[in-house]
């Protein structure tokens, strides 16, 4: 006898009370096993794979893609104790592994309507988990793109599995969740859009191409842009809304608490980096561990923070108490496709430039993927903003509250400058320091970036605390 088991959004951990379904990766009638991860989900600091406790055949999802839950809220009933033969071997066809899921009863199967019904398959492959298993709508009627019939793992192919006749089912092969949110986010049904990547996958500037597309109709089609009335009576222009939500809607929370909780100050000086990048290319002679620039920066970060202390600091609001912290937990700001990320570099005050390195590498490319860990993104001390990357000089960045300070890097270009008492070229940068003026006076911060300057023109200068 199967028992109905009921699972629901679990605390994430950090605080956070919502979470944002991204991608469901199992589907009605599906056999999923213990700790098997049924959806992904974006919270506040990063996307996770949540797992199911139980094992048994899925009977019901709770919330579409895109839809708000608030920790608590169901997820998914399993009905544990249920026969387990259902499951669709991975080397079937579609068509003989819909013939192997039975059919879930009519109460757990949702209504089909409107776009996608046409029975579309669609192939996920975003996650080692959800690439282990074939996921087929059994009954004939699909849902839309994304969330309805689907044919999954590596036993799909796009070009064995899409018939030539009109009307038929066709698999859309999409691994990415960025392209799979750039659609949703625009409106732009996935079975419609022919894929430029291998066996047919849509890539993100497949989606690209399409809005760009249907933007140029819709402005051919409708002339200059004209506002709109709203029920006040007052005029505003037509645009694009960007709902502030998720990792976009918990950093313009961060932002604006820190504008609103720190009196912070900027200060600036421009340093002579030709030094610098001359041992940076020594460190990276043939067969030695390759070292980055930022590693270097970040490895002056901690020396300058072991001579000035106060600056690796928060502010207790409620007892009104500066907290100086013994650990330096360095962050640094990371440009991805779904925004800026902060993440953290543990204990950055114990590591090796080679060491900083290849931790930074490492967080940069999960940053880039997606697969940062809520570990990775919180409890930092002291941010390093390397904005140069952008072709700029100068910045005056917010505080990466509830932190201190935070360093803030530009490009460096050649300029001229006088080095021993003539006028010559050498690599300029300019380096600026934002702090809390509540922690630390201007002679604190003065010297601290005068301390990472002379490192910057002098990388000799390290070895003193070595």
């Amino acid at each position: 006898m199967a028992v109905v088991r009921e699972f629901t959004l679990p605390d994430l951990g950090e605080g956070l009370t919502e979470a944002t379904i991204v991608q469901w990766m199992v589907e009605i009638g599906e056999v999923v096993s213990v700790d098997q991860p049924v959806v992904e989900v974006e919270t506040a600091k990063a996307m996770v794979e949540v797992p199911c406790p139980y094992g048994g055949v899925v009977t019901a999802r709770f919330g579409e893609e895109g839809t708000d839950l608030p920790v608590g809220a169901p997820l998914i009933t399993v009905a544990v104790g249920a026969s387990t033969s259902a499951e669709a071997p991975a080397d079937l066809s579609p068509d003989a592994a819909a013939e192997a899921v039975p059919a879930p009863s009519e109460e757990a199967v949702p209504a089909e309507s409107g776009e996608g019904s046409g029975n579309v398959l669609v192939g996920y492959g975003t996650s080692a988990a959800a690439a282990r298993r074939r996921r087929v709508r059994p009954g004939g009627g699909g849902g839309a793109a994304g969330n309805g019939g689907a044919a999954d793992g590596p036993g799909t192919r796009p070009e064995t599995a899409a018939p030539e006749e009109p009307g038929a089912s066709r698999t859309v092969a999409v691994i990415s969740p960025l392209v799979r949110r750039m659609a949703r986010e625009h409106g732009l049904d996935l079975a419609t859009l022919h894929g430029t990547g291998r066996h047919g996958l849509i890539l993100r500037t497949d989606v690209e191409r399409a809005v760009r597309e249907r933007q140029a109709t819709a402005a051919a089609a409708t002339g200059p842009a004209t506002g709109v009335v709203t029920a006040t009576g007052r005029s505003r222009a037509e645009g694009e809304r960007i709902p502030l939500r998720g990792m976009r809607g918990a950093a313009a929370e961060k932002f604006t608490r820190s504008r609103r909780e720190i009196p912070d100050a900027t200060c600036w000086v421009d340093a002579d980096a030709t030094e610098l990048l001359a041992a940076r290319r020594a460190m990276n002679a043939p067969g030695a561990p390759k070292v980055s620039l930022l590693a270097l920066l970040a490895r002056i970060c901690t020396a300058a923070l072991a001579r000035f202390p106060e600056l690796n600091a928060t502010i207790d609001t409620e007892t009104q108490e500066i907290v100086r912290l013994p650990e330096v937990h360095l962050g640094f700001a990371a440009q991805t496709d779904r925004g800026l990320v902060v993440p953290v570099v543990r204990d950055a005050h114990t590591r090796t430039v080679e060491g900083l390195s290849a931790e930074i590498a490492r967080l940069t490319d999960s940053a880039r993927s997606g697969g940062l860990s809520l570990a990775d993104l919180t409890r930092g001390t002291f941010t390093l903003n390397n904005y140069g990357v952008f072709g700029v000089d100068g910045s005056t960045p917010i505080i990466n509250h509830p932190e201190a300070a935070m360093l803030g890097v530009g490009r460096i270009t050649p300029k001229p400058w006088v080095h021993n008492g003539e006028l010559a070229v050498r690599q300029v940068v300019q380096l600026s320091f934002t702090f809390d003026h509540r922690v630390c006076d201007g002679g604190t911060s003065g010297g601290f970036l005068r301390y990472v300057a002379d490192c910057v023109e002098q990388p000799a200068v390290l070895l003193r605390g070595l």
